[in-house]
């Protein structure tokens, strides 16, 4: 009896839907990573919502969804809603690979405006709270959503995988310090991806002046809504590591 038991709680735990939470800083620990809701940018909008939940977790793979209105505050984020990879910091210098795979889909009924986004940031120490560098991997820049740059232009372009991403370069002012902020926006929607975001830290290491000694302390995935009537983002499957 304590055999089927322990056999009925792993099917459980590798299979179970919980219930979605739609608080601003909801969170859930689902295997490898945290989900968050994360409604940090709400305040710009003048109506909304969004909640967001865990269907499937099995081993390194997990599968959520997040499901959103918002409208109001033109050109401002209003959240994001990710999946957050637990690991110990790493210097960029130390780092063989961070293969990655993520499968994803969105619906919705009008005013749409979002990416689809890895998020990483990397610090002089392990510490995030001296984050110096955000480095943002863009799948899909949905409805003329545009990343931060102090241009409007893109400094450089990389081939990953076949696809051409535009790099753009901007800051991020905090109250603590100006934040680089690296965004490579790719040319075409990448749904299915599966790579390795060591590539994409390279060539900001060898030819952007990203120091090699800045560890990587943070690395999620989500979506960044601008604006949006009933939308849902589903992630049938993402996996990350940083080896």
């Amino acid at each position: 009896m304590k055999g089927f038991f322990t056999i009925f709680l792993s099917a459980l735990a590798a299979s179970s839907v919980l219930a979605d939470f739609c608080d601003d800083w909801g969170q859930t620990r689902a295997g490898n990573y945290i989900v968050y809701n994360n409604l940090w940018g709400k305040r710009d909008a003048t109506s909304g919502s969004q909640c967001t939940g865990v269907d499937k977790v099995s081993g390194s793979n997990v599968a959520w969804h997040t499901s959103y209105s918002w409208a109001g505050g033109k050109g401002k984020v209003k959240t994001y809603a990710n999946a957050n990879l637990v690991f110990n910091p790493k210097q960029l210098n130390k780092i063989s690979s961070i293969p990655s795979t993520w499968k994803w889909s969105y619906t919705n009924q009008g005013n749409h405006v979002a990416n689809v986004a890895y998020d990483l940031f990397t610090s002089p120490t392990t510490s995030t709270k001296e984050n110096s560098y955000e480095i943002m991997i863009w799948l899909s820049a949905i409805g003329g959503a545009l990343p931060i740059s102090s241009t409007g232009s893109p400094i450089s372009s990389i081939a990953v995988n076949g696809v051409q991403f535009k790099l753009y370069r901007g800051i991020n002012k905090t109250p603590d310090r100006d934040v680089v902020v690296f965004s490579f926006v790719a040319a075409n929607p990448i749904s299915n991806f599966n790579g390795d975001l060591k590539t994409f830290l390279n060539h900001l290491t060898q030819k952007q002046g990203l120091p090699v000694n800045q560890y990587l302390t943070t690395l999620q995935a989500g979506t960044e809504p601008f604006s949006g009537n009933n939308c849902r983002f589903t992630v049938s499957s993402y996996t990350a590591s940083v080896n």
